[in-house]
């Protein structure tokens, strides 16, 4: 489907062409495996494609078509604009023009990440009569616990997941910005995996701590007898990534006077093993991560300021922990997915602990999560991890070693317990007093939206 042909559909007046021109574009649209919809300037769902129907259709096979697209997508009783989301059709209906946006659906497979793009139809004089709406499910992160990948449904993780979405179908090289232990690689494999390349190599170049000598015979390869103990050729790690991305993760760390040989590679596609002068062609897509900044390091002389504008041509900063707290309890469960225990045991963790690690700053981010989560699973013998077994600066809220220039924002003491202590139906009369999104009504509270929609679906049960 092209958006292009979407947008050139026409309408003399919205009672006397609307029905005819809405029944050509949905039989147009059935064709496309992706779900779509077209709706009116009041939300209201017009038509549904194949693909849209069965992804949104309830449990009694309800039609999507005479309902709200936030109601069927978002379990909403009003616009996403006023439930705290940045809604599409919101801005489309100020610029008149196609908008995309990365949001949460509700589908029966649960909650699924969306890129969502809208794209108005106009009348013949300028006025919007219609909207089509084409989802696309993202599947390089999960909003729920998972064993593998990116998991996280906040604010700050989304932004970064919105921009990894409209990148990664690209070639453009991309710079993945961020604090130590923010999972630059897992954002980096899901560059891959969202790409043409995806059936290639991924493969990752840690910088970290290599001479110069090392460098070059690691990246380009080496010839035999090229040095002394080159007994046999051995290729590069440009040539094993043909086809595929290569990852050079703390890039910032490259020596100096390598950078320049990366440069050449970059811009002219070519490269020679060490004692070799035969030039070979490299075909790579380039994802580079760093935590340093690269900026300062070209003031003092430590960086090269061409090659920075060569890698720099799409910049995500990844989010510390501490900004998506909310995400924490998500992340928890996929960890202890993640993990081994003995016999295969399931763990637990009690509310109190997973309040500690909501309200800790996480200097040392995902990456000191897990150790945390690790070492807890190591002192829970019956599969429940309580408060003493977490390390003891984290039953303190003290962290070993703050970042330069962080500022830690956690919750508020005692906020998320004293939540939790809440009846069912007073977090349900909460939510219609809130004017927000349960997503927003959860971070209020400082608790996990699991937690929350636990409590409202005892309240469906008749439970307290």
């Amino acid at each position: 489907m092209t958006m292009a042909y979407i947008g050139s559909v026409k309408t003399q007046t919205a009672a006397a062409r609307m029905k005819p021109d809405i029944s050509s574009l949905i039989s147009f649209l059935d064709h496309d495996p992706q779900p779509a919809i077209v709706m009116d300037t009041e939300y209201n769902v017009l038509a549904a494609n194949v693909a849209y129907r069965r992804q949104f259709s309830g449990p009694n096979d309800d039609t999507p078509v005479g309902r709200k697209c936030y109601a069927v997508s978002h379990h909403y009783s009003q616009p996403c604009e006023k439930s705290g989301e940045d809604c599409p059709m919101a801005t489309a209906r100020h610029t008149k023009s196609a908008y995309r946006v990365l949001h949460i659906h509700y589908t029966p497979r649960g909650q699924e990440h969306v890129d969502v793009e809208l794209v108005p139809i106009l009348g013949d004089h300028g006025e919007i009569v219609a909207y089509v709406e084409k989802l696309s499910t993202v599947k390089s992160a999960s909003v729920q616990a998972s064993k593998n990948g990116l998991v996280g449904s906040s604010k700050a993780f989304n932004d970064a997941l919105a921009q990894l979405n409209r990148v990664a179908p690209t070639e453009l090289p991309v710079l993945l910005l961020g604090e130590s232990g923010t999972g630059k690689e897992l954002f980096a494999r899901a560059v891959h995996e969202a790409s043409p390349r995806k059936r290639a190599p991924f493969v990752v170049v840690d910088c970290s701590g290599l001479t110069d000598t090392l460098f070059e015979s690691e990246l380009f390869g080496y010839e035999k007898g090229a040095f002394t103990g080159a007994q046999v050729a051995k290729p590069g790690l440009v040539e094993t990534a043909k086809g595929g991305t290569l990852f050079l993760d703390e890039i910032g760390d490259v020596p100096l006077s390598m950078q320049v040989k990366l440069l050449r590679l970059l811009e002219a596609g070519t490269y020679r093993r060490v004692g070799s002068v035969e030039t070979r062609q490299a075909d790579f897509r380039l994802v580079a991560a760093t935590h340093k900044p690269l900026e300062k390091m070209i003031e003092s002389g430590e960086f090269r300021a061409d090659l920075y504008y060569r890698i720099c041509v799409f910049p995500i900063e990844l989010p510390a922990l501490r900004t998506r707290a909310a995400d924490i309890p998500t992340l928890v469960q996929s960890l202890l997915k993640r993990g081994s225990g003995p016999l295969g045991m399931q763990y637990e963790i009690d509310d109190d602990a997973m309040q500690a690690l909501v309200n800790y700053p996480w200097p040392g981010n995902i990456r000191e999560l897990k150790n945390a989560v690790d070492r807890a699973r190591l002192f829970a013998d019956e599969g429940h991890i309580r408060l003493e077994h977490l390390p003891p600066n984290l039953q303190h809220g003290k962290p070993v070693h703050t970042p330069a220039g962080s500022a830690p924002q956690p919750t508020p003491a005692g906020k998320g317990i004293r939540a939790r202590r809440l009846s069912a139906t007073e977090l349900l009369a909460m939510l219609n007093e809130f004017e927000g999104s349960r997503k927003a009504l959860a971070e209020h509270l400082g608790i996990s939206e699991r937690t929350l929609y636990r409590k409202l679906e005892q309240t469906t049960q008749g439970k307290t």
